[in-house]
């Protein structure tokens, strides 16, 4: 793939974590990020709208999206499942734009295989009863499917690890503050600058590519 000036930031967290929250608020005020539209065959929440929340597609057709190695990632979660489409994330970084991907661990651990430079950011409660509260508090969920997201919490936070930021999110301005400013470091990489000012690296003879 040729070099580019875009960056792929993947935002991981258990349910309840405030991820959407954050994502959302983050791309209403930074215009030069794209976020990528995951495809689930889960049923619409109240409020959501299909190709700006999610695709919402049909178990056939998700599957023969996966047949025909239309999705960089795809996993099943709590009974549906999820995926990347590859189109609009390659279409993106090869027109130089940064991309943000709201998705589990197991999907960031796919993208990285298709982009080792994606960045991985972790959003963590500040607790378990924070959590739980959090999930009951929205009020899109059964009693029965919120018990079955906590339960899976503890086992999807220790992979907090794998990504190269954790952010808690106990108070939320002071987490969005945080996330805008890492990408905004990203954005200030050598690779990322040599391409977007490539004529004045040119100009002052200095190297495109880093040491």
């Amino acid at each position: 793939m040729p070099a580019s000036s875009g960056s792929i930031f993947m935002v991981v967290a258990p349910s309840g974590a405030g991820k959407s929250s954050l994502v959302n608020a983050l791309l209403a005020q930074d215009n030069d990020i794209m976020l990528s539209i995951s495809c689930t065959t889960r049923d619409p929440r109240p409020g959501e709208v299909n190709d700006q929340h999610y695709r919402f597609v049909s178990k056939e057709q998700f599957l023969a999206m996966r047949d025909n190695n239309a999705l960089l990632e795809w996993a099943e979660v709590h009974g549906n499942f999820y995926g990347t489409p590859r189109d609009r994330i390659e279409a993106a970084i090869n027109d130089g734009l940064d991309v943000l991907l709201e998705i589990d661990w197991q999907g960031a651990r796919q993208i990285k295989k298709h982009f080792p430079d994606a960045i991985g950011i972790f959003i963590l409660p500040p607790s378990i009863e924070a959590l739980e509260s959090r999930l009951k508090n929205r009020g899109q969920d059964a009693p029965h499917v919120i018990t079955k997201r906590l339960l899976a919490a503890g086992s999807e936070m220790s992979h907090a690890s794998e990504c190269q930021y954790v952010i808690i999110n106990q108070e939320f301005s002071i987490a969005l503050a945080q996330l805008s400013q890492i990408i905004s470091a990203a954005r200030l990489r050598y690779p990322a600058q040599a391409v977007r000012h490539s004529a004045l690296f040119s100009q002052l003879g200095i190297s495109p590519t880093a040491n």
